[in-house]
């Protein structure tokens, strides 16, 4: 299982495909870390390996794009999500 790293501000994102049920297409899962601007950094703030319902990507460079963009919009309009 590959993943895709990448950064927001104070946040780490890791965005992974994770093979589908029945073997049909990935499933995107990201995890947000804030690695600055807190005490005790890095630390977990969101969290999701079943993103949009568990749906199935065509590939897993999809699944993964999919999950960025999506802790993107966590970070960026859904702050309140973030565990820190």
């Amino acid at each position: 299982m590959r993943f895709v790293e990448s950064s927001e501000g104070d946040y780490q994102i890791l965005a992974r495909a994770i093979p589908g049920p029945r073997g049909r297409g990935y499933v995107a899962a990201v995890t947000v870390r804030r690695v600055r601007g807190i005490s005790g950094a890095p630390r977990n703030a969101f969290h999701d390996d079943s993103l949009a319902g568990g749906h199935a990507w065509p590939s897993a460079q999809a699944a993964r794009l999919y999950a960025v963009a999506r802790a993107h919009e966590v970070i960026r309009v859904e702050a309140f999500r973030l565990s820190c």
